[in-house]
């Protein structure tokens, strides 16, 4: 068994402020015994403004925050997938939306760019991500530990091609740190959370931003996991919070035993 932890946040404008609330549960997600934890989207900063986030946007492998994930990661002895940050991508008026995974010795494990910018018109709720940000361009997973850890960033959950690149070799758990809006929230993200894990026959754990923000922002929350026969297993609605599950190994194999939809596949990844 392996414990794992979504953190869910109602980041404001400020670091300072966001980076000390993330320790906080960071620190109780440990003390509850999990061994991997994952932040949401923008964990770091929930700007006023689009363009707010590109005064804060850190150099690769450099900055307060990702210095402030490798501590806590080192500190805790444990995996941390750090929800998102914005890195700088050699333009300044663009970033990279980017998804950090950390090391229990503090040591970057790996590094995704979010690949699918959201757009969306909803009356006067409108997004464009494609703005202030550039994409990237591959999927990446990693190995914490005894389990392979796909990651992914909120809109990618629309693009089940992305978490069928991320299944070879099979991962273990999927990680979606989110920031949903509320009419596509309410709508749409059990929905194709469970999805993602029924397909895919893994646990998929999913740390959102959850509540209204200083910015004036709503975002639907409903931190989750979930198992790979797509049942929930914990859940936070709203509010600051974490939601704690346990990683079965003996769970895998028996739904990819008993159903081996994996093996059977005919469609061929270019």
């Amino acid at each position: 068994m392996t414990r794992i932890a979504a953190l869910q946040m109602v980041s404001a404008p400020e670091v300072d402020a966001n980076l000390a609330t993330a320790a906080r549960l960071l620190a109780e997600a440990a003390s509850a015994g999990a061994t991997l934890a994952v932040l949401p989207e923008y964990f770091c900063i929930m700007g006023r403004k689009d363009t707010d986030k590109l005064a804060v946007a850190e150099a690769p492998g450099d900055g307060p925050i990702q210095r402030f994930l490798s501590g806590a990661a080192r500190r805790h002895a444990m995996w941390i997938v750090g929800g998102t940050l914005p890195m700088q991508c050699g333009d300044p008026a663009r970033a990279f939306n980017t998804c950090t995974a950390w090391a229990p010795d503090g040591s970057l494990a790996a590094r995704y760019d979010k690949m699918h910018l959201f757009s969306f018109e909803h009356g006067e709720e409108r997004y464009d991500e494609g703005r202030v940000l550039l994409p990237g361009s591959e999927p990446v997973a990693l190995q914490a530990g005894p389990l392979r850890v796909g990651l992914s960033i909120c809109y990618d959950l629309r693009f089940p091609e992305l978490y069928r690149a991320l299944m070879r070799p099979p991962c273990d758990l999927l990680c979606v740190p989110s920031a949903f809006t509320v009419p596509t929230g309410r709508a749409h993200w059990e929905l194709l959370l469970r999805a993602r894990a029924v397909e895919n026959q893994c646990y998929v754990i999913a740390a959102a931003q959850g509540g209204l923000h200083p910015n004036g922002r709503r975002t639907w929350g409903h931190s989750l996991v979930i198992d790979p026969w797509g049942e929930v297993l914990a859940e936070l609605p709203e509010g600051e919070g974490v939601v704690l599950a346990d990683l079965d190994p003996a769970r895998l194999a028996d739904v990819r035993g008993r159903l081996p939809a994996l093996a059977h596949r005919r469609i061929p990844l270019d």
